[in-house]
């Protein structure tokens, strides 16, 4: 499970610094993708590999399935963090996320996101309110 915020930022090479917290999790390797809210999800290989068998599943008659496949896996690049824990983020991938210096490494439970720290910022500013008035109704049976 990958929690907290944190603030690291892209070199000139365009590689970001995992968070020592992450590192052992994603060591093995990791699928980066687009994420929705025009942020990246940074999947385990285990867990990505859950994720499209469970895609698989989908019927291909279903043309909502067949988009979100599609925009998922032609995105998607794969990456193994060097020694220091650096993984490099793509051209199209640093463009769809809006990617230039400063970024938000979140945790989302089974994979981290990186967002433009701005974005972020933006994007919990507006969220945190309906969070906090979050009712029981909102999510039956898990909170």
């Amino acid at each position: 499970m990958f929690l907290g915020t944190y603030a690291p930022r892209l070199d000139d090479k365009s590689r970001l610094v995992l968070p020592a917290k992450f590192r052992e999790q994603l060591a093995d390797g990791l699928v980066i993708t687009k994420g929705q809210e025009r942020c990246l999800c940074v999947w385990p290989v285990t867990e990505f590999r859950a994720v499209t068998e469970q895609l698989r599943q989908a019927p291909v008659t279903s043309k909502a399935a067949r988009d979100y496949m599609r925009v998922l896996f032609a995105g998607a690049t794969d990456e193994t963090p060097d020694k220091q824990g650096r993984i490099t983020i793509p051209q199209p991938l640093r463009d769809y996320a809006g990617l230039l210096r400063d970024c938000a490494v979140i945790g989302a439970n089974n994979r981290v996101e990186v967002w433009d720290a701005a974005a972020w910022e933006h994007y919990l500013a507006a969220q945190e309110e309906s969070f906090s008035a979050l009712s029981q109704e909102a999510l039956p049976g898990i909170l």
